[in-house]
């Protein structure tokens, strides 16, 4: 009796069992709805290959998919994550190596919803939890530019070495179910044409908060608008720190006006900072070719985020002192032979072309990684309207040791008001062996 009890009660809860499978099933193997399933590709458009070019410039495609000394969107740069390293794909016009045989339906799946042809689910690393947010007529713009525009490659995608079972991607499709956008950007009632544009384009295709927004433990951008406080409060990724882009005046663009901004993302600089890490390579090959109306609104709609004191603490303050008074610090001495040529003495810097330290992000954030970093390596080449930078930072990995530059990072976070932690010298060790010397070759590509 109660054998057959139970194999009753077996029998039962197979039923649901079975039918909660089959819906997961379902759900991580369906291709999700495009608009664009029943409509022909476009013709050979003109004016639509050019609109799609720049929306690949607004969505800088080509940082990701392109190699330095390869051709434009032939893939294959390499991307660590915390599983393993994957390889950005080949995303030319080739039909055996490349996204030739895609329909608009395809493309569309692929970058607005990370779903390749198949089924096959793509790793977040390609942005689409932001590119969700494009408008139909700028992924309708980007296809024709990607299809009729771009020069096929026929170079074979290099395969990710994640182990089994992390590369099963099933488990992506429930990511994307509690941490992905899926409809595009809808205006903002109560806000004029500008500030929709550049949170248009700060949400999608720019996909700011890829890097400027800090991650969950799912590694999932803790907010995607700024309906979400976190959303581009600053975050820490590949050994650099994305600082925050809301009006934090420490930590963020508080002290920027908009006009400031603008000129930061047109020339790579301004009074405050100057372009370095990984977003050199976003003004070399995004930023400097949006156009002036964009970058407005870019400017607009970042200026409406509030920063939050809590977080960011008080505002700093000036104060003044000559590098060369404080004999009292192990790094001072390095700073005044080393560094004060170029950031001066007061840490003022020089204008817009050497950068201030006093009260630079780098100094003022918690994390002290990017001033590891660029202390360590340098910085790349900036290219501005096609003439390379005559200034770069230099790399100092080989003139000085760990604890010199925990010395006089810890001079520079702890000076003209400057209230930052020291930095330990075992941090600058760990990310001396992680990380390699920037090239000073300019990284800019073309797209064509």
């Amino acid at each position: 009796m109660t054998h057959s009890r139970f194999a009753r009660t077996a029998g039962w809860l197979a039923v649901p069992c079975l039918v909660a499978a089959g819906l997961l099933a379902w759900y991580v193997t369906r291709e999700p709805a495009s608009p664009f399933a029943a409509e022909q590709p476009p013709g050979l458009d003109p004016a639509l290959v050019s609109q799609g070019e720049y929306v690949a410039r607004l969505s800088d495609c080509v940082a990701c998919h392109s190699l330095p000394d390869g051709k434009p969107f032939a893939g294959g740069l390499q991307m660590a994550t915390p599983l393993g390293t994957i390889h950005a794909t080949n995303v030319t016009p080739d039909r055996e190596t490349g996204i030739g045989n895609y329909s608009l339906a395809d493309f569309d799946r692929a970058v607005r919803h990370g779903v390749a042809p198949g089924g096959r689910r793509l790793y977040p690393a390609m942005p689409y939890p932001s590119y969700a947010k494009l408008s139909d007529d700028d992924v309708k713009a980007l296809y024709a530019f990607f299809m009729k525009g771009v020069q096929p490659v026929q170079q074979p995608n290099i395969p990710s070495d994640i182990p089994w079972p992390l590369n099963l991607r099933w488990p992506i499709a429930l990511w994307n179910g509690v941490f992905a956008a899926d409809t595009p950007y809808a205006p903002k009632a109560g806000q004029d044409a500008s500030w929709n544009r550049g949170a248009y384009i700060v949400q999608g295709p720019g996909h700011c908060g890829s890097c400027h927004t800090p991650r969950g433990l799912a590694f999932n951008e803790k907010a995607l608008d700024e309906a979400g406080a976190p959303f581009l409060a600053g975050a820490l990724l590949d050994g650099w720190y994305a600082p925050s882009l809301r009006s934090d005046p420490n930590t963020g663009l508080g002290r920027w006006s908009e006009a400031e901004i603008v000129q930061f993302l047109k020339t790579g600089r301004n009074q405050h900072a100057v372009v370095y890490g990984s977003m050199t390579e976003a003004f070399n090959n995004s930023t400097q070719f949006m156009s002036d109306d964009d970058l407005s609104a870019i400017a607009r709609y970042l200026k409406s985020l509030p920063g939050d004191p809590q977080r960011d603490g008080a505002p700093w303050q000036y104060q003044a002192l000559s590098a060369a008074t404080r004999p009292d610090s192990p790094g001072a001495h390095i700073y005044v032979t080393r560094c004060a040529s170029c950031h001066g003495l007061d840490g003022k810097g020089q204008a817009e072309w050497m950068p201030p330290l006093a009260g630079a992000t780098s100094a003022l954030a918690r994390e002290d990684a990017s001033a590891i970093n660029i202390t360590l390596n340098g910085s790349q080449r900036i290219v501005a309207a096609g003439q390379p930078d005559a200034y770069r930072m230099p790399a100092f990995r080989e003139q000085l040791s760990d604890q010199e530059i925990a010395d006089v990072l810890s001079f520079v976070r702890s000076t003209w008001g400057n209230t930052s932690a020291a930095v330990d010298a075992q941090a600058v060790g760990k990310l001396r062996g992680h990380t390699d010397p920037a090239s000073s070759s300019p990284i800019i590509l073309h797209m064509r």
